[in-house]
Formats: structure tokens, C-alpha cells, sequence
């Protein structure tokens, strides 16, 4: 290979890092609860099955310019704080790689006020650095008091698990480090976060490939009050 040729990028099964990252999310959604709920199990099987492919297809890995967001000044807390519970695995594995992520909003208009307080970044998927349009895996950060507002994705089916801090959806329960939501293909919700800490969920998409390439990420216009 001649020194102007450019190297061919390096695929999963070379890059240690992202690969014991994805080994943390197949271990979340085999080994943890689905609580006795038939849909959870069986949205645990398709991210597992959705992950499975992509370790076994060996994808490249395809890293865009990594990127930063206000909300990111609160990640290494998030991290120190996830180490300290039994997602320790996870957020030591998401430590490795904090350099390599590219955040973002998703939305083509951010409140100001939200601006400042979320992210996400995809780690697998069609914008990940693992490829893939099968499956989203990633990473949504959150500042301490934060009112993440009312959406729904429409024919995607999402879960979160807690990795760090207190959050709860729809003000309907507390959720500690290891708990996992799910909301199906058209679910309402919104998140609040602690006053104190901030909070980093992982999350998984699945849907069809063309759903998943393009979401339409989109926030839900307030409801207007009768009478």
C-alpha cells in the first residue's frame, strides 16, 4: 500500500471500546427484569437479537467529528455517578469512548431553556459510529431539574434504562440506576430529572429500517386547556 493510499477504517472486532460498550447492552437487556411483562420480554429480544446481527456482521466503525453540547459540562458527574451503582460496567465502558461521541438534539428547533440541559448521542445505528439500520443504541444526557416535554416517536418502540441519577416519565414513579421504561410506537411521554444530579439513560430504538433512518423527531404541541 503506497503512504498516499488511505487506511481502510477499522471494524468492530478491532476497536475494543465500542465493542465491550455494546457487550454492556447485550448483558442489560439479557440479564435484567422484564418485570413479568410478556411486551418488555419481548422487546428485549428484539434489541438482543437486533445487536446480536450487527456484532456478527463486524460492521466498520465510521466516526463522525465528535461534539459537544452545554448539557455535556454535567457528564463526567453523571459517569461518577453511574460507577457507584450496579450500571458501574456501563458507564466504565462509556468512559472509554466519552472522547469518540458526537451529541446532539434531533430536533430542527430546540427551546432555549433545553438547549442548555439535553443531549443524546447514538453509538448504533444509521448515524452511529456502528453502522447499522436495524437497531439504535445510545445515550441520552440530562441537567439536574430538567423537563425533557411531552413527545411520542411514531413506529419506533423505545426503552430506557437508567444508567445514572433520579428521573421519572409522566410523573407517574422514581426510577433508580438499572430500572427500564418502555414506551411503544406512539406512547406520550415526558421526563423530569432530579434537582441535584444530573441523569444519563441508555436507550434502544426498534422499528422498521425506514422508520429508524428517518425518525421525524418531533415534540408534541401543548395541550390547550377547555373551558
Amino acid at each position: 500500500m503506497s503512504d498516499t493510499e488511505p487506511a481502510n477504517p477499522p471494524r468492530l472486532n478491532d476497536s475494543p471500546d465500542w465493542l465491550y460498550l455494546l457487550r454492556e447492552f447485550e448483558a442489560l437487556y439479557r440479564y435484567g427484569s422484564a418485570g413479568g411483562s410478556t411486551t418488555i420480554r419481548s422487546h428485549r429480544k428484539r434489541v438482543r437479537e437486533g445487536l446480536s446481527s450487527v456484532v456478527a456482521a463486524n460492521p466498520e466503525i465510521l466516526l463522525r467529528d465528535p461534539q459537544s453540547k452545554p448539557v455535556t459540562a454535567h457528564f463526567s458527574r453523571a459517569l461518577d455517578l453511574g460507577e457507584r451503582t450496579r450500571m458501574e460496567g456501563m458507564a466504565r465502558a462509556l468512559r472509554e469512548v466519552r472522547g469518540r461521541l458526537t451529541w446532539e438534539y434531533g430536533y430542527e428547533r430546540v427551546p432555549k431553556a433545553l438547549a442548555r440541559k439535553y443531549a443524546y448521542c447514538e453509538v448504533l445505528g444509521p448515524r452511529g459510529p456502528i453502522h447499522t439500520n436495524r437497531l439504535i443504541l445510545g445515550f441520552v444526557l440530562f441537567a439536574p431539574n430538567t423537563t425533557y416535554p411531552q413527545h411520542s416517536h411514531k413506529e419506533i418502540e423505545e426503552s430506557y434504562i437508567s444508567v445514572a441519577g433520579a428521573w421519572s416519565e409522566n410523573n407517574a414513579a422514581v426510577y433508580a440506576p438499572g430500572s427500564l421504561i418502555l414506551n411503544r410506537s406512539g406512547d406520550e411521554h415526558r421526563i423530569t430529572t432530579g434537582e441535584l444530579d444530573p441523569c444519563l439513560l441508555a436507550y434502544a430504538w426498534t422499528g422498521s429500517e425506514a422508520s429508524l433512518e428517518s425518525p421525524g423527531m418531533k415534540l408534541s404541541a401543548p395541550r390547550r386547556k377547555s373551558g
